[in-house]
């Protein structure tokens, strides 16, 4: 049975303006993408939007709040491949447990899950046989904020907490940080702002601004420090 589990979190549609961030983070993953992609949380399909390409044979956006779900089409409806694109509302136990995809996607999605260790070996057992499985969350615990609070987040990754989570059956083979200029802004909120919610005004600033520079400095620093982790495991 599909129970809706209505998004607690007001960010999305902020968040969905941050087009710079999105390239950054789609262009570092979009390698590792299969012909055939799960998509858990897929919110307003904003990131789908994004990371969608011609090597996509099939696409499910797994989303377990349906006024989202009902919002996908129409942020795809520019979207050349959005054809290819399935909706479910539900989380995995609502998928056969014998459907699997080349890939599946955590972006921004983990760290609203409670258990998520149970979680990664749940997303494992959807992977095809060399399958990977992809998170992207936000980092450093130290900066959990009221923002956190407010938009659903059981916590913040560190490099080794998301390794920690590598589910049996799996191998890490990618785990880096992004946007080391950005964490610079977070750090400012942590300290002086204390804000819930960032005004959009700010997100241009941090997309427009310092996400360009974070694309340089990042390769510098070899991708050790961000505001954001990425890990990638492949199913063995």
């Amino acid at each position: 049975m599909i129970q809706d589990r209505p998004y607690e979190g007001a960010e999305l549609d902020l968040f969905a303006t941050a087009h710079n961030w999105k390239n950054y983070w789609s262009e570092k993953i979009r390698p590792h993408l299969g012909a055939s992609v799960l998509e858990v949380g897929a919110g307003l399909g904003a990131n789908t939007n994004f990371l969608l390409g011609a090597e996509q044979t099939n696409w499910l956006c797994l989303e377990p709040d349906s006024s989202l779900t009902a919002q996908i089409p129409t942020t795809l409806a520019a979207q050349p491949r959005r054809d290819i694109v399935q909706t479910v509302t539900g989380t995995l136990v609502n998928l056969p447990p014998n459907q699997t995809f080349d890939t599946i996607l955590y972006i921004d999605v983990l760290e609203h899950i409670e258990h998520d260790h149970e979680e990664m070996v749940a997303a494992l057992s959807h992977a095809k046989p060399g399958g990977k499985v992809i998170v992207l969350s936000p980092a450093h615990p130290s900066l959990f904020t009221a923002f956190d609070r407010a938009i659903g987040h059981f916590r913040r990754y560190t490099k080794k907490t998301l390794r920690d989570c590598t589910p049996p059956g799996s191998r890490l083979i990618e785990l880096y940080a992004l946007d080391s200029v950005g964490l610079m802004a977070s750090v400012a909120n942590k300290l002086f702002l204390h804000q819930s919610m960032p005004t959009l005004k700010q997100v241009h600033f941090w997309d427009r601004c310092l996400v360009p520079v974070s694309r340089l400095t990042d390769p510098l620093i070899g991708f050790s420090l961000g505001k954001s982790v990425i890990g990638i495991w492949q199913k063995t």
